[in-house]
């Protein structure tokens, strides 16, 4: 029996055909993710997704590569950081004004347990939701001796007495370098960043690393910059290569070789409270989801080995 790539080359003809060729290409890399085994990590991975810059795909990125991880039966806990609540509104968590989130939490008026939401699409995802309440939450926690660790504080309490073991927990972070963001990277251990295949994104590169590294000095020095992926990627643009080529010659070993393609379908699928994955799960942009959610968790033996000499280090 031909397989389904096979039948679409047979329909629209040999190589030479440029439609053709990308379905079924596209056909040939869902059949093989399909066929993925994601390796389960040793202990919980803790993921900040980060970048300062808008627009470059970053919660997109978070919400995505988590319920790709939750398709492959993985636990996965999703903590919404962005008072925009858009990672939410991708998941279908609730999270009006008023309702409790991601403020009350860092507020600690309640604890994750009470907080999470399971979502719909996914068992063994839970989304705990951010709703606009969360934009006063630097102003408020400003005062506070312990401000940098609220968060820190609520996900140990709740990883130790959860019933359930989570293999990922992934923060999606605000747009921005406040209080919020150093919370999430003072609450992880690993920091992904979603770049931008454009010049500019090149540049604020820079400053979100220096930030990660003044964390890193006076907060948090077990913190590492585990992932970078490059999105919005569009392969018959010289400029994408080369913004490819350049982050990879400074960062070859944490550069993921999949790339997120530009892509109508994943820009419309927050809209309707869904993930790519649900909302085109057979498009280019859902299976380049799943295949860069596989490279992460094919990297857990060596991110955590990594993070355990740091930490040997520091004893």
């Amino acid at each position: 029996m031909e397989s389904a790539s096979e039948t679409i080359k047979r329909i629209f003809g040999d190589a030479n055909g440029v439609l053709g060729t990308e379905i079924a290409e596209t056909s040939a890399r869902f059949e093989a993710v399909e066929r993925l085994k994601y390796p389960r990590p040793s202990k919980t991975r803790c993921i900040a997704v980060a970048n300062q810059k808008g627009g470059v795909g970053k919660t997109t990125t978070a919400v995505n590569i988590a319920a790709s991880l939750a398709l492959a039966k993985l636990k996965v806990l999703v903590i919404d950081l962005d008072p925009q609540g858009n990672a939410s509104t991708a998941l279908g968590a609730s999270h009006s004004s008023g309702e409790p989130s991601t403020y009350d939490v860092i507020e600690g008026r309640m604890s994750i347990a009470e907080v999470k939401q399971q979502s719909s699409a996914f068992p063994t995802l839970d989304i705990v939701p951010a709703s606009i309440d969360l934009s006063g939450a630097e102003l408020e926690i400003a005062d506070m001796a312990n401000r940098n660790n609220l968060l820190k504080t609520a996900v140990e309490r709740f990883l130790e007495s959860s019933k359930h073991h989570y293999d990922f927990v992934i923060v999606d972070c605000p747009p921005s370098l406040g209080l919020l963001v150093i919370n999430a990277m003072c609450a992880v251990t690993e920091v992904m960043i979603p770049i931008q295949a454009e010049y500019y994104a090149l540049e604020g590169l820079g400053q979100l690393i220096h930030t990660i590294g003044l964390v890193q000095d006076h907060f948090n020095p077990i913190l590492t910059i585990s992932t970078m992926l490059i999105t919005m990627y569009d392969r018959r643009t010289l400029l994408s290569k080369q913004v490819y080529d350049e982050v990879e010659k400074h960062y070859p070993d944490i550069l993921l070789h999949t790339t997120i393609p530009r892509s109508v379908r994943i820009s419309e699928a927050p809209s309707f409270e869904k993930t790519v994955l649900e909302y085109d799960p057979r498009g280019l942009g859902a299976i380049s989801y799943r295949e860069a959610a596989y490279e992460i968790a094919k990297q857990s033996k060596r991110v955590l080995s990594e993070l355990a000499k740091k930490q040997q280090g520091r004893n």
